[in-house]
């Protein structure tokens, strides 16, 4: 019996940010904000480019509490979704390149969400990374922790519970 030769790094890689890119571009909110994640294999930092518009407090200058909280609920999602997808591509039960905005698999929704603010957010890129502390066929628990100069100090953190979708099969 012949085995197959494995596949290019790249093609890999192309696969993987095909699927990224599906994910990230079938939400709207996302485009909006104008998040953007860095994938460096399964893990995900979300990055919030800084726009004069998300300020929310022109006299200090800091960014809007609502910016805050919208970026890291989105880096907390699309980390869990992220987490799901890189699981089905890896196992063979996905085929990345089918995905697109409209074939994409339900992201989970939220129950709640806390954000804790610890400092103002300064006039500059913010980045955020998800940790999901449970995944169950029901439910997930995710705790999210956003930076902008210094990864040892952050201005935001938040834990959320998502209530997760059906999974096929």
């Amino acid at each position: 019996m012949k085995r197959r030769p494995p596949e290019p790094v790249q093609v890999i890689k192309q696969r993987r940010d095909a699927a990224l890119n599906a994910l990230i571009h079938g939400v709207p909110y996302i485009r909006y904000l104008g998040i953007e994640f860095d994938r460096r294999g399964d893990e995900l930092t979300a990055i919030l480019p800084y726009r004069d518009d998300l300020i929310g407090n022109p006299m200090l200058p800091a960014l809007h509490g609502g910016v805050t909280s919208a970026f890291l609920e989105v880096t907390a999602i699309v980390g869990m979704s992220w987490s799901i997808l890189w699981e089905q591509m890896e196992s063979g039960a996905l085929d990345p390149m089918t995905l697109d905005p409209q074939h994409l698999p339900r992201m989970p929704k939220t129950i709640d969400f806390t954000v804790d603010y610890l400092r103002s957010g300064l006039p500059r890129d913010a980045y955020a990374r998800a940790r999901v502390n449970r995944s169950g066929r029901r439910y997930a628990s995710v705790h999210v922790e956003g930076w902008q100069d210094n990864r040892a100090r952050i201005f935001a953190q938040a834990t959320g519970h998502f209530l997760m979708p059906p999974r096929d099969g």
